[in-house]
């Protein structure tokens, strides 16, 4: 399908297997890309602008709307900016969405060169709009090669988020909010814990199944937003804000919930813990990393340890407590400056407050089965056939590089043949930094992970699909991806905004 130019949309390119992938019944939704005047992050902290994206029925007492889909349902998204178009102060009123790690192509990934208004387009684009069109097909990767119309069912994903991802000023921009959760559902994992889907895992749904978002700000003395888009350094948030708000309080029934943390930057690491009122840390079950089921659950965990850009589905069970029980989600991972964490101190700082204040209105349905989602297997045939590519991840000259040179998204850096797989060596050689390496389009595994040369366990939690790689000082990440179903140009990057924004990134393409 190709742009809408005459009625005002930007110039991308025609949307790939338009007529095949949208033949199931096309759902259709509308984002704007707004300026929400008087935001309150705290009461202690005065009423605000932020940018938001924003829905025809969007609730003004929430962040941007988190969007429900299904495997095998396509949605055609318009992305409105209607940003100010004079706009003072950081952040730039373009946009750019990608929806961090969908299954899509590459004129509906939010490539950081297809930025939009209605005066300028970014060099991805043939003219600027007031709308894009992005096409989300909701299919599997795997779709041609399975050719059961819908692709493989072990690559399914569940915890997406969209964000804004203008080129140089995607720190900004989603530093003021535009960011919001897309959450995706099979038929294994459905949203419906009555599901009587003899497959249905039945986790926790509903108002049970809870998006939380964890950004870092920073504030000035007269309580306002602060943020420095020309250090290449960046700025670091002393402020936790959950869900647009500093320190909020969430209550919660006597049952089972499920919660999606995600962690949007720009900036902070953090490895959140449960306690109780005197700090004591309390277990939990972890299901899913980047959004991807594990094969299995891992139990009785304490602590959830995410970069920028990654995320953890966890279930807390709240039958175990009596009513009236507080409890808090802290952090205790100590960070001085945008680089690298520090180290981990107890008791850490309490960023979300939970009341178990009620019994459930029905009985608790959910589950927690023991296996969850199987890996699709990688045999030894294709890591030996596979192309080996190395990313080298460092600062030169007050700049962030990979392999000596900063982004040119007007060339692609390397060319894949669609179909085919590669293993990709990314590295830190640096004691000074810690990026976390974000790859689009499709789910990596990791192989193998050294510090120094010297191999080290993969954590439980990083052994399934992985989008986001936190490559910590002179440590070696070796993946394994496949490129399939699509053509088109796609970015690795660092998701520390700072570093992206200044120049930590590359352009590749797939081709036939």
């Amino acid at each position: 399908m190709q742009a809408n130019t005459a009625f005002g949309e930007a110039g991308r390119l025609p949307h790939q297997r338009w007529a095949e992938l949208s033949a199931a019944q096309l759902e259709l939704y509308e984002l704007r890309a707004v300026e929400r005047p008087r935001w309150v992050f705290n009461p202690s902290l005065p009423a605000q602008p932020v940018w938001v994206y924003e829905g025809a029925n969007s609730n003004p007492a929430i962040f941007s709307p988190v969007i429900t889909a299904h495997y095998g349902k396509p949605i055609l998204c318009r992305f409105r900016n209607e940003l100010p178009r004079n706009h003072v102060g950081f952040g730039s009123p373009e946009i750019s969405t990608h929806l961090h790690n969908l299954h899509c192509a590459s004129e509906s990934d939010g490539f950081p060169g297809d930025y939009f208004s209605a005066s300028k387009a970014g060099p991805g684009l043939t003219s600027p709009g007031s709308f894009k069109d992005h096409f989300y097909p909701n299919i599997l990767a795997g779709y041609d090669q399975f050719q059961n119309g819908y692709g493989d069912v072990r690559e399914a994903l569940g915890t997406l988020f969209y964000h804004d991802h203008t080129l140089d000023f995607t720190g900004p921009n989603v530093y003021r909010g535009l960011s919001g959760f897309y959450l995706l559902y099979d038929e294994l994992d459905s949203g419906n814990e009555r599901d009587p889907n003899p497959r249905a895992l039945r986790l926790p749904s509903g108002p049970y199944d809870y998006p939380l978002n964890f950004m870092d700000r920073r504030f000035d003395q007269q309580g306002k937003l602060l943020y420095d888009q020309l250090n290449p350094d960046g700025i670091l948030g002393d402020k936790v804000v959950v869900n647009g708000k500093i320190e909020p309080v969430l209550r919660v029934a006597a049952r089972k919930y499920r919660f999606r943390l995600l962690n949007s930057g720009p900036s902070r690491f953090y490895e959140f813990y449960l306690v109780n009122r005197n700090d004591v840390a309390q277990t939990f079950t972890y299901l899913a990393n980047d959004g991807n089921l594990l094969p299995e659950p891992l139990w009785h965990q304490t602590k959830v340890r995410l970069g920028v850009a990654e995320r953890a589905d966890i279930v807390i069970d709240f039958s175990a407590y009596p009513i009236g029980t507080e409890l808090y989600i802290v952090n205790r991972l100590r960070q001085e400056e945008t680089r690298k964490a520090k180290d981990v101190r107890a008791p850490g700082v309490r960023v979300l407050k939970l009341i178990v204040d009620r019994y459930p209105s029905q009985p608790d349905a959910s589950v927690i089965p023991s296996t969850l989602r199987q890996l699709p297997p990688i045999s030894a045939a294709e890591i030996a056939s596979a192309k080996v590519r190395r990313w080298e991840f460092e600062r030169k000259n007050g700049m962030w590089v990979i392999n000596d040179k900063v982004v040119d998204l007007r060339a692609p850096r390397i060319k894949i043949k669609r179909g085919s797989a590669e293993i990709w060596e990314l590295v830190n050689d640096s004691g000074g930094w810690a990026h976390p390496i974000h790859i689009h389009f499709e789910e990596g595994r990791i192989l193998k992970k050294s510090i120094e040369g010297v191999e080290i366990p993969i954590p439980p939690h990083e052994r399934g699909r992985k989008d986001v790689f936190v490559l910590e000082p002179n440590m070696t990440i070796r993946i394994f991806l496949r490129f399939r179903d699509f053509t088109g140009k796609y970015v690795m990057h660092c998701h520390n905004l700072i570093h992206e924004d200044h120049a930590m990134m590359l352009r590749w393409d797939i081709e036939d």
